[in-house]
């Protein structure tokens, strides 16, 4: 009987650590989401801003405001500067991405990470997830202004 179980508890071990053939069970994602790319555009990502306009100047209100949401909601992950944390550094972002894309991502990260490219190959050098902090349009765009400030726009 002993020899039995042992043997059931070995095959047992051996289907759950084998080879995943299929994305069904990829626990990086949340349940449910469905990667369909070909619609996804990677200069505005996916969510409600089409477009963000920027003041050519940086708006110093916003910046220390959002400044002040990201020590509480962010920083725990990412650096200012270009160094990984968990997540990777802000440095430079806000010009490499289109405003859209950022503000999609911080209000809308899940559908993004399921479908970026980008982001994907971020994943997998952080291997954790960017979970939604539930930040309103305005924290967000404070954020955004927080990052064009750490980027040097003055």
């Amino acid at each position: 009987m002993n020899k039995l179980v042992l043997v059931l508890l070995s095959f047992a071990l051996f289907v759950a650590c084998g080879k995943k053939e299929s994305s069904d069970n990829d626990f990086s994602k949340p349940a449910g989401a469905a990667a369909d790319v070909s619609s996804y555009d990677p200069n505005r990502g996916e969510g409600k801003f089409d477009k963000v306009d920027l003041g050519a100047a940086l708006d110093q209100a916003m910046a220390t405001e959002g400044q002040k949401v990201a020590e509480v909601k962010c920083t725990s992950c990412h650096k200012p500067t270009d160094e990984k944390l968990v997540g990777p550094g802000w440095k430079g972002v806000s010009s490499r991405k289109k405003p859209q894309w950022i503000m999609n991502f911080i209000t809308n990260p899940d559908p993004m990470i399921n479908k970026d490219p980008e982001v994907q190959a971020q994943l997998e050098i952080c291997l954790v997830r960017m979970p939604n902090q539930g930040l309103n349009d305005t924290e967000a765009r404070n954020i955004l202004e927080y990052m064009r400030k750490i980027d040097g726009i003055k």
